[in-house]
């Protein structure tokens, strides 16, 4: 299980449920609902990673603090 911060929100422009994670930048999905919109972002997290480990990138450590917006 990733522990980054995952971001939901509702897209009018997309028409579904957007989940964005901060910590592993351009790791995003959506989904119809909000549970598909998780499930599938958990499973990119995963992409992510794998990825990044295949090209031997850095992989960002998760925060563990919640972000703060102005």
């Amino acid at each position: 299980m990733c522990k980054y911060e995952i971001i939901l929100y509702w897209s009018n422009e997309d028409d579904a449920f957007v989940a964005e994670v901060p910590g592993l930048p351009g790791c995003m999905a959506h989904g119809d609902t909000q549970a598909g919109a998780l499930k599938s972002v958990n499973e990119a997290m995963e992409l992510w990673i794998d990825t990044a480990r295949e090209f031997g990138d850095a992989i960002p450590q998760p925060s563990g603090e919640r972000l703060l917006y102005a």
